[in-house]
């Protein structure tokens, strides 16, 4: 008899959900996606490819050290900022911090010559100097996510007098020998940048998504496959609406950057080696004084660990830590694993260093 029932309960349950189902893929097809970004903000400046955005303070006390967030230069920031209670953002001014923002719009032709030096000698110093102009400070807690982390490093490596306070990566990939899709996408015997850069002076997103996809034809289907295995479950749909449509709102990249990126990073490996200069500077991580928290995602496919962990031995800071978390690339920084695990040690590590 309590093999039946729970056959008769199994049985009911798969009804109900294959109802919900059918319910959710009308409202899947029917309707926009969830609202995502809506934290309240300001801009502050607007240059360009450049947006930065200062958020409402939430918290009666506020900590003493503003943050600057910066998104990869491929993403939108509202990664950061998905929704009510599941963004990053939110959490931060909840816990008190006071939160600034480096979002990025596509280059246009006119921006196509932008290289990694307009990025770490003008676009951040510049950011800085607002931050603390609109803070009344003058140290700067400075957060990068993936590339954004590599400029975060460039810019730290480039300015060791400051104002630089603290220094958080996001996945940030170091060794680009140790990232098995650079290689296949951009070998330097078969694939010829200047062309690609005269024919493509501002590099399609498109372009750059499909490219990946390339590399892994089965991972859009098995997405699929998973979301209607959970269409029954609103919150499963939500969540896969916002995730899926961030990585579609991919932004292009200037063709100047693009290439210096793959000849100095990717087939020189100029940061492991020490051969990238940077306005005829040469950039030595082991010149990174400050306050270090390097946060790596265990099951990341596009930097895998293994490319980022030489980052904690390069540099010269005494107070460093690393955190490995289980998860993949995004689900490190948003969603339902990051509320729980990377978020409050975030909070934990940065409380004591922004007061």
């Amino acid at each position: 008899m309590p093999f039946q029932q729970t056959v008769k309960e199994r049985l009911i349950t798969e009804a109900r959900r294959m109802l919900q189902r059918r319910r959710n893929a009308l409202d899947y097809l029917s309707s926009p996606g969830p609202a995502v970004g809506e934290t309240p903000k300001r801009l502050l400046h607007r240059r360009g490819t450049l947006s930065l955005y200062h958020y409402q303070p939430t918290a009666d006390e506020v900590y003493r050290v503003p943050i600057l967030l910066v998104m990869a230069t491929t993403n939108r920031a509202y990664l950061f900022d998905l929704t009510k209670g599941q963004s990053l953002i939110e959490f931060l001014l909840h816990r008190g911090y006071d939160v600034y923002v480096i979002d990025w719009n596509p280059p246009t032709l006119a921006e196509q010559h932008l290289k990694i030096e307009n990025y770490v000698l003008d676009f951040l110093p510049d950011c800085m100097r607002r931050v603390q102009q609109d803070a009344g400070v003058q140290d700067v807690t400075l957060i990068g996510y993936c590339m954004a982390g590599i400029l975060a490093c460039i810019y730290a490596a480039l300015h060791p007098s400051g104002p630089l306070k603290n220094l958080v990566c996001f996945t940030t990939p170091i060794d680009w020998s140790r990232i098995g899709w650079a290689k296949a996408l951009a070998d330097p015997d078969s694939f010829d940048i200047d062309e690609l850069v005269e024919r493509l002076p501002i590099i399609p997103a498109k372009m750059i998504q499909d490219a990946f996809d390339l590399l892994r034809p089965a991972g859009r289907m098995a997405g699929r496959l998973r979301l209607w295995d959970n269409l029954w479950n609103e919150d499963y749909v939500k969540g896969y609406r916002m995730m899926t449509g961030w990585g579609a709102d991919a932004l292009p990249l200037a063709g100047h950057y693009y290439r210096q990126i793959t000849q100095e990073l990717v087939w020189k490996n100029g940061l492991v080696e020490g051969t990238l200069r940077i306005g005829g500077r040469p950039v030595r991580l082991g010149a990174i004084r400050v306050p270090l928290l390097h946060v790596l995602a265990e099951h990341d496919t596009l930097v895998p660990p293994a490319s980022a962990e030489p980052l904690m031995r390069m540099v010269s800071s005494t107070d460093k830590e690393e955190m490995i978390i289980p998860g993949g690339h995004v689900s490190l920084v948003a969603g339902p694993s990051a509320i729980k695990r990377m978020w409050p040690s975030l909070d934990l590590w940065l409380g004591k260093r922004s007061i």
